[in-house]
């Protein structure tokens, strides 16, 4: 089975490779990357150091980290911070994080890699966050006795781990010193299987956005676009759901005058082709991208383009109804980034993975939608029924307060010598 997994291994990196040629960016991103990855390591490296290493598979994951590995920071400051990505979505955005030490991609999963990497960087610690198993790392860190803690890990019966032929995948786990899981579903999917050392811990990226919120990061040039007026805000949108947000615009719907709409991709030319959509439906200068975005401009638009990474979750705080994007695909992005601020949410079909979608749609928090006419029947219901609005909001706000406190949990189980 190992012989399977890493020809499995050369051949996505082949993959990688072969798309990078073929002109796609992120794999050419992902190559270039990793390009004398070991060099730079060795180089960036400074000697006689403690370290702690997490591991991020992109953005979303490093913000479910983030509060764990800001808190170890404050708490052990003389440890450096060692962060690595698997993707460049991740990467490119947080490559200059000042709350870690070093940045860097994370090397292809062969034998040689692993036990290069952990060489150099030899971490007392190691943390994955939620979903990243790479075999040939797990190994290589129980086999120098380095703990290795996951944190806000979910797991589903349909996984390879509780499959009859998974027993390969399963052979991981045993390198995990503790699991720190989201939900009990999660914990009796491990202990079915025989792994005990599990935490029920909840989402860290509850304690994430909650501090996002009292942050209170305001951006000053989006009060003034909002100036007083409705807002609806999409967030991390694909085509799918900016088809639907275009109609609703277009429907000039009496309660809402403003719009942002901010794309999952933020090329030239998606944000180009979503341009041209928007100007089809309304005079171009209703329309404005965030980096053109001044106070002379912006109180006249109806529509601002977010053409810039990292600051959707600022701007929700804004909001008074969100569509996050990606239901209409693999899944939807980040709901709570929106929700702790209190707004009633939508979202496309394809949101059944995800816990936080679930229990909101259950709780009246969140509603899914098809199409924009059960969009539009929706916001009509909030425009019939003025309390509605207060009520929804509310829900979405408190569900992620109830849900606060992963990190301290976490917290206080490492331990650490200082």
């Amino acid at each position: 089975m190992i012989f399977i997994y890493n020809i499995s291994i050369s051949f996505y990196s082949l993959g990688i490779r072969l798309a990078a040629i073929g002109g796609n960016s992120k794999a050419r991103l992902w190559v270039n990357g990793r390009r004398n990855i070991f060099k730079h390591i060795s180089s960036t490296l400074n000697s006689g150091e403690k370290r702690i290493w997490f591991h991020c598979a992109s953005l979303g994951e490093f913000e479910q980290g983030r509060p764990v590995m800001d808190n170890l920071k404050m708490k052990y400051p003389e440890y450096k911070i060692v962060l690595t990505f698997f993707s460049p979505s991740g990467y490119e955005v947080r490559k200059n994080y000042t709350g870690a030490d070093y940045v860097f991609y994370l090397p292809v999963d062969t034998y040689f890699n692993a036990n290069k990497f952990v060489d150099l960087v030899q971490p007392e610690k190691a943390f994955f966050i939620k979903y990243e198993y790479w075999h040939h790392y797990f190994k290589t860190l129980k086999r120098k006795n380095i703990p290795l803690y996951i944190i806000s890990a979910i797991f589903r019966k349909d996984q390879s781990f509780f499959k009859w032929y998974g027993i390969f995948f399963r052979k991981m786990l045993p390198g995990v010193t503790q699991f720190f899981v989201q939900d009990e579903a999660s914990e009796n999917l491990l202990h079915s299987i025989g792994f005990k050392n599990v935490t029920v811990s909840g989402d860290t990226r509850f304690d994430r956005v909650a501090t996002v919120a009292r942050n209170n990061n305001k951006v000053a040039i989006v009060e003034k676009f909002k100036n007083g007026k409705k807002l609806f805000i999409a967030g991390s949108t694909w085509p799918q759901d900016e088809e639907i947000i275009i109609q609703l615009i277009a429907s000039k719907p009496v309660e809402i005058e403003k719009f942002i709409i901010a794309p999952h991709e933020i090329s030239g030319d998606r944000i180009q082709h979503l341009y041209n959509k928007l100007s089809a439906k309304l005079d171009e200068d209703k329309i404005i991208l965030y980096s053109n975005a001044n106070e002379s401009n912006v109180t006249n638009a109806t529509v601002m383009i977010i053409n810039n990474i990292g600051l959707l979750s600022s701007l929700y705080r804004y909001g008074d109804f969100a569509l996050i994007g990606g239901g209409f695909g693999k899944g939807i992005h980040n709901i709570l980034e929106a929700a702790v601020f209190g707004m009633p949410l939508f979202f496309g079909p394809h949101y059944q993975k995800f816990k936080e979608a679930n229990d909101l749609v259950q709780f009246g928090g969140a509603f899914t939608i098809n199409s924009f006419t059960e969009l539009r029947s929706k916001l009509n219901e909030f425009s019939d029924d003025k309390t509605k609005w207060k009520s929804v909001s509310a829900i979405s706000k408190e569900y992620v307060q109830e849900k606060c406190g992963a990190t301290e949990k976490i917290l206080k189980f490492i331990r650490i010598t200082p």
